[in-house]
């Protein structure tokens, strides 16, 4: 069906939100949902393992659950999930399988990509990379000088940077002492210069993860790197202090690092889902290839729920559904990500290029214009710091923004000192939990009042603060709470939301896994550096010309 909306289910939740909005124009709808249904969280709450997932503040019905139910089984998402795991070329504007689950499937078992089992490769990389990373942290890797490294480098960009980057934050309690991990992305230099100052180069690994090994960015900063490294310890110095992950061997080779030292990653591997893949080498150094292999299971054990749990049990099929419900009835067009985890603090980030590469699109797969909307604006903080910065607009703002709060249970931090930090995790916690119900509740007129006269404010003052301080509640919430941040859990998390951002692009009719609106800047790029250094002129809007002529004529002043 090539327009979504002609299905049925689609047609009864259009009306379904008409009866929704008028709910929610009568006021603080979700505190008589509750009232009038005790059992509203425990017949809606879910668990996949220790993670627990509650869309009960969600301004969803009965009835309306029922009917996204129905929408999932008209849209076709369990025989979606079956065909990407099968390693059908579900990426059809590339003709690609996206496989990025087997490289999470431990169990021995085949996955074929055109008839042919990918297992045996993937298990040679993971074995190259155990054989590695332990030389590494062990210290029988040495550099040039014939000291171990105590500092490694990821040079990579999108997919190959910040995956890594977010999962070695999150699991820094379980890094090894003595040995740091640091990501460089951003092309500025500036970000590799600032990185390099605390480093000495007899100590340090460079990870350059491009696949083609032509990433502009990516080479931009490696070429700047070996300059770093050869001016200290000479060219002999490269294949002592680079790793590449990479399938382009002469490239490779032609920057000075030894073959071995490339690891090999697959086509069907999309960048913003390579992280399982040799793409995770940087985490795997600083956790070691045990915890790593954990994180493995756990995304495998929500591969294995999203591909077999029925729709109405499926934890990323109804955040799926309840994300469309917002989406495309209810008319909110952004998603807040909120970890109450300060490990937790690069998730948002990583999530935004999940969600808003995969599904930023108004095209189907059929090839015509989508009209309804598709990816939200995804944004986020780690709790407490976004309450002090954006909170007032979820709160009062005029625009509904639900948001995921993600909580848990047990600090990772005091688990690995194995006592406490004073009552942190408890004040963290009661912020999270407290700021779901406060945009559930909000607070009427009448509270807002008599607060005013229990604190002594009444007449003409009090009537003056009251319509400042009304909140209006409904503002939409889920709770994801973990018990522990472990590696297991973190491989969890993530998987879900892959599937769950897949599971929406199959409602929408898009293609999550091609990102051809990265193109267009890339090229145009190509041809105004150039410009920029006087070598070349160029066709361009009055604005653009205007920009090119003022940038040189500023940096030859």
């Amino acid at each position: 069906m090539a327009d979504v909306r002609e299905g049925q289910a689609w047609q009864a939740l259009e009306k379904q939100s008409l009866l929704v909005r008028a709910e929610l124009a009568k006021g603080y709808a979700l505190r008589r949902w509750f009232s009038e249904d005790p059992g509203r969280f425990e017949r809606m709450h879910l668990r996949l393992g220790e993670l627990l997932f509650d869309p009960s503040k969600q301004l969803v019905t009965p009835e309306v659950s029922r009917l996204l139910n129905a929408l999932a089984e008209e849209r076709g998402l369990a025989p979606a999930m079956a065909a990407m795991v099968k390693g059908e070329p579900i990426n059809l504007t590339e003709g690609r399988a996206v496989l990025h689950t087997a490289l999470r499937d431990l169990s021995g078992g085949p996955r074929r990509v055109g008839g042919q089992d990918v297992m045996p490769d993937v298990r040679a990389v993971l074995a190259q990379m155990r054989e590695f990373v332990t030389a590494l942290r062990s210290g029988a890797w040495r550099g040039a000088t014939d000291l171990p490294i105590r500092d490694v480098v990821n040079l990579g960009i999108g997919g190959s940077d910040l995956g890594p980057a977010m999962a070695t934050a999150a699991l820094q309690p379980y890094w090894q002492a003595g040995l740091r991990v640091h990501y460089v992305s951003n092309v500025d230099g500036a970000h590799l210069h600032g990185t390099l100052a605390d480093l000495q180069p007899e100590t340090t690994l460079f990870i350059v993860a491009s696949k083609t090994f032509t990433t502009q960015e990516t080479l931009a900063n490696a070429h700047s790197a070996r300059a770093w490294l050869v001016g200290a310890l000479g060219q002999g110095a490269v294949a002592r202090h680079f790793a590449a992950l990479s399938t382009n061997a002469k490239a490779v080779s032609d920057f000075g690092i030894d073959l071995r030292q490339m690891f090999a990653f697959w086509d069907w591997v999309g960048g913003r889902y390579s992280l399982w893949s040799a793409i995770g080498l940087s985490v795997a150094c600083a956790i070691g290839m045990d915890a790593f292999e954990d994180l493995l299971r756990g995304a495998h054990e929500a591969d294995r729920h999203a591909l077999e749990a029925p729709i109405a049990a499926n934890i990323p099929a109804q955040m799926a559904l309840i994300g469309a419900w917002n989406r495309n009835f209810l008319g909110l067009q952004s998603l807040a990500v909120l970890p109450y985890d300060q490990s937790l603090h690069r998730l948002p980030a990583y999530l935004q290029q999940a969600d808003m590469e995969s599904n930023g699109k108004t095209t189907t797969q059929s090839g015509d214009r989508t009209q309804w909307p598709t990816g939200p604006i995804v944004f986020g903080e780690p709790g407490t710091n976004g309450q002090h910065a954006f909170y007032q607009l979820l709160h009062q703002g005029s625009d509904v923004v639900p948001a995921d709060f993600i909580l848990v249970a047990h600090s990772a931090w005091a688990t690995a000192l194995n006592h406490p930090i004073g009552d942190h995790h408890e004040l963290l916690l009661a912020n999270g939990l407290a700021q779901t119900e406060a945009l559930l509740r909000g607070k009427t007129a009448d509270e807002v009042a008599h607060e005013l006269q229990q604190a002594g404010i009444v007449g003409d003052a009090a009537k003056a603060l009251v319509p400042h301080k009304i909140f209006t509640g409904d503002r939409p919430t889920t709770t994801l709470l973990m018990g522990r941040l472990t590696p297991h859990a973190l491989g969890r998390l993530i998987a879900i939301y892959e599937h769950k951002i897949f599971f929406q692009g199959i409602l929408w009719n898009i293609c999550s896994f091609d990102q051809w609106g990265v193109e267009l800047g890339k090229q145009l790029a190509k041809a105004i550096g150039p410009e920029l250094r006087g070598e070349t002129s160029g066709d361009h809007d009055a604005s653009t010309a205007g920009l090119i002529a003022e940038v040189r004529r500023r940096r030859n002043a």
